[in-house]
Formats: structure tokens, sequence, C-alpha cells
């Protein structure tokens, strides 16, 4: 049986998502940290791992197989597709029967991981700095409008989480969001649907434990029980 490890950091939201399928799935899997503010994904031996110099990286291990020759998948969403289709015991999409379910799904996934993250991350924020900009209100601006684009969306297709009752890869992707843009001082109320899915979802073990405040990188000073 492969050996899943995962390399991080615990305030990616991209490394969150990740964690949350892991957890809802009761896969085990080992945390190798990445820090993102030392620049460690830069590193020649992380590059070797992802060229993309990015987390997380996914990794399938078979036994007595070296890292250098294992499985790997250095981008969130496919991770999530993968180990839905590896996985397939507890499914975080709807059923090849319901085509539909599935694009719905699989465009909240792309609000958040296609049009919201990808302006608003740590590199993007340090280039807007740079050409004098505010990278808190570029961030604040963006995330609402991805959350915004979102709930529209959710509103049509919700029940206790983004589609339906069931936890979805949409779910993974949106509790992260939601994270951040609570970081940035953004008001959920103004997006009834969504701050109704986010409560559930923080109530939901498999993301509490993917908590950005309870991974093994997590500095003390932030660190919660």
């Amino acid at each position: 049986m492969a050996k899943y490890t995962l390399f991080a950091y615990f305030r990616s939201s991209c490394s969150a998502r990740v964690r949350i399928a892991m957890n809802y799935k009761s896969i085990a899997y080992e945390t190798v940290p990445v820090n993102l503010l030392k620049g460690e994904q830069l590193s020649d031996e992380h590059r070797a791992l992802n060229p993309s110099s990015s987390v997380p990286v996914l990794v399938s291990l078979e036994p007595g197989q070296a890292l250098s020759d294992a499985f790997r998948v250095g981008q969130s969403v496919a991770a999530l597709e993968y180990l839905d289709e590896v996985h397939p015991e507890v499914p975080m999409l709807p059923p090849s029967s319901d085509p539909r379910g599935r694009a719905i799904v699989r465009s909240l996934v792309a609000i958040v991981a296609s049009d919201t993250q990808p302006v608003t991350n740590l590199r993007i924020m340090g280039r807007v700095r740079e050409l004098g900009g505010n990278a808190e209100e570029w961030n604040r601006q963006l995330m609402t409008d991805g959350l915004r684009a979102y709930e529209r969306v959710a509103e049509k297709s919700a029940g206790k989480y983004s589609f339906g009752d069931q936890l979805t890869i949409a779910d993974a992707c949106l509790m992260p969001a939601v994270w951040n843009a609570e970081r940035f001082g953004i008001d959920l109320s103004q997006f009834p649907t969504v701050h109704r899915i986010a409560e559930n979802l923080k109530a939901h073990p498999a993301v509490a434990a993917a908590s950005y405040f309870k991974q093994p990188d997590t500095p003390e000073e932030l660190r919660v029980c």
C-alpha cells in the first residue's frame, strides 16, 4: 500500500484543501513542512519535487521506492481529484450519473482555485508591494469578488454544505478561502450562504483538524488546541 507524504505550509490555503480531503477520507499521511516565508519552496530540492516551486506536493510512495521515483501531484485541485478517484469509498464529488452536479461542484472549485486564490497569494502580494500598491486592500477586494461569485452559485446548490448535504471538493476549497477572508477582515455576513456553509464546515472534525493553527509547523504563538 502506498504511503502518502504531504509537503505543505501551515497557512497555505492550497495545502489546507488537501488536508481537509485526506482527513475526510481518513487517509493517513505524513506532513513535511515547507516554510514559504523563508523561501524553502524555491530550493533546488523542492523544485525537484515540484517545478512550480509551490505547495502542496502530494507524494505517493510505494514500499521500497525512492522519493525521486515516487508519484507526485504538485497542484491541489489535481490532488483532490486524484484522491477521489483512488479512494472512492468516501466520495467528494457527486456520482458520475449526475454530470450537472459534478459540473456545479467543479465550477465552485474554480471560483476559488482559479479566479481568487492565484491573484491573492503570497507571491502576488509581494509583487503588488513592489509596484507601490496596498497588498492587503488588493486582497480584500479580490477575495470579496470571489466570495460574491461563490455565493451566487452556491445559493442555488447548497444544503448543509456547498452542494447538498455531502462535503465535496468545493468545500475543501471554500473553507481555506474563508479562513483567508477572515484574516483580512472581510465581513462574511454579506454572503449568507457562504457564511452558513462555513459555520457548518468549521464544526466538521476533518475541517477542524486541517486548521492553519493545528499543524506541525504552526508557530507556537498561533497554535490552538
